[in-house]
């Protein structure tokens, strides 16, 4: 495993549960944000913040006591933000099968310790799964640059 990946791995708690039973999807976000935040720590070597969630997608709910894992890799870079894709797999401890549970791809940006953007190294794709993920990191942060200008158009707020 490169240091553009990084994976989680525990059991689900009781204190995870929402009221039909299952670990809350606000949980499973936290998740994501730690995952992807180490990843992002690891890949830079700098103090980062999230800029951006999209395309998380619940797939199928998590059991409390099912074995969770986590694995965030960076699927791009820019000058100071790193995109992360983070898949989210469950099943039973005592089994060797686990499933996609949830999905996303999520953004950091690297600042130094007066909150100013640092510049990171450069994600290069190793092969083509790597490629595709990329251009839908790509896509999905040109869409969110497209939707702020739209918004300040259209608001006049910044």
């Amino acid at each position: 495993m490169s240091l553009a990946t990084i994976t989680f791995q525990f059991l689900a708690e009781p204190t995870d549960v929402n009221f039909g039973g299952n670990v809350h999807g606000g949980v499973v976000m936290k998740w994501i944000d730690q995952a992807a935040y180490a990843c992002a720590a690891q890949w830079s070597k700098e103090y980062c913040v999230t800029v951006s969630a999209n395309g998380i997608r619940f797939i199928k709910p998590i059991r409390v006591g099912q074995l969770v894992k986590l694995t965030a890799s960076i699927v791009h870079t820019g000058t100071s933000s790193m995109h992360i894709y983070v898949s989210v797999s469950s099943g039973e401890a005592t089994e060797s099968k686990m499933t996609v549970a949830n999905r996303c791809f999520i953004s950091f940006m690297a600042i130094d310790k007066e909150g100013r953007p640092v510049n990171v190294p450069s994600y290069t794709p190793q092969d083509e799964n790597d490629f595709q993920l990329e251009l839908v990191a790509m896509h999905a942060k040109n869409f969110a640059k497209q939707l702020d200008m739209d918004f300040t158009k259209t608001t006049g707020v910044h």
